[in-house]
């Protein structure tokens, strides 16, 4: 696989396969701490990240394997204006394999399009977001036991928010899952989400209310009303507290629901949440070291994986 820019660039039975490898790796990590020896990643990531970044490098290192990169555009040489192509040539001297992450939809797949080697989208603007949808995935599949039957909540910012796109996506390819997407009226699902859930007959409720919804969920995936992709900071405090997830709306879900949050938080769950078991976002980050840690092993064809 020479790029991962979009969580469908990956069949079904691929996403099993990482999946699955991921399970090994919890299971006996020892078996593949030098899986990677000698091998090099580097996180392009220009702009700021803290579990998507660290999770790469920590899956990478655990590997056996190095990284290099930067953590911001200021420091590199994008800030004295090199291209996304250039800087991927370049870096493809270096590295085995690059992690990208940038502020404009589109410029992962610039990179892999000029890339000597694999290139993952670590997020484009408010576009994709793979390796967290790969993450969800593990950790659905690892708490709930499976990727079907179940309806899912898609609580927040569902216009701008990229793990929301791509995690809708990705399940809508298992049978007899149902979707539930409660946002503010300015905030709703993209219009290709809702065509494409139109089109393969996928039902789904709009909502506006969590609390009428929380208990008809098996899974809520929280998300944070991003400032950074908002033009105007007026709209931005207006809608940051649309929802807050706290211990009175928890005592109306179901007692084996999972809450699920890409993080980071701001206000959108209480800190008193996260002592109720079912409080997993946590546990989630965890489970995207795993994920990662499988899906470069099956990029750099590594054997035995």
């Amino acid at each position: 696989m020479k790029a991962l820019i979009d969580p469908m660039d990956l069949t079904a039975g691929q996403v099993a396969e990482i999946l699955d490898l991921a399970d090994r790796i919890i299971a006996d990590p020892k078996a593949y701490a030098h899986k990677c020896d000698g091998k090099k990643l580097a996180t392009l990531f220009y702009e700021p990240s803290t579990r998507t970044r660290l999770s790469f490098e920590a899956a990478m290192l655990e590997l056996g394997g190095s990284v290099i990169g930067f953590a911001s555009a200021d420091s590199s040489s994008a800030s004295k204006g090199e291209s996304v192509a250039d800087t991927i040539r370049v870096i493809g001297c270096y590295a085995d394999i690059a992690a990208i992450r940038h502020p404009k939809e589109g410029a992962a797949l610039v990179a892999a399009q000029n890339a000597a080697i694999p290139v993952i989208n670590a997020g484009d603007g408010g576009h994709q977001h793979p390796t967290q949808t790969l993450t969800d995935l593990l950790t659905i599949r690892s708490l709930k036991g499976r990727l079907d039957n179940l309806t899912l909540g898609l609580c927040g910012d569902l216009t701008f928010g990229r793990t929301v796109h791509s995690l809708i996506r990705a399940m809508m390819r298992y049978p007899n899952v149902r979707f539930v997407l409660i946002s503010p009226r300015e905030l709703p699902v993209p219009d290709y989400i809702r065509e494409e859930l139109v089109a393969k007959g996928i039902p789904f409720t709009e909502a506006r209310r969590l609390e009428d919804e929380i208990g008809n969920l098996d899974v809520l995936y929280m998300t944070r009303v991003q400032r950074e992709r908002f033009f105007n900071e007026e709209d931005y405090i207006r809608l940051r507290d649309s929802y807050i997830l706290d211990k009175a709306k928890m005592d109306l879900a179901k007692p084996d629901m999972i809450v699920l949050h890409p993080l980071p938080r701001v206000n959108e769950i209480a800190v008193e949440v996260d002592s109720d078991p079912r409080a997993c976002y946590f546990k989630q980050v965890l489970y995207g070291k795993y994920v990662r840690m499988a899906l470069m092993l099956k990029m750099l064809e590594v054997e035995g994986c």
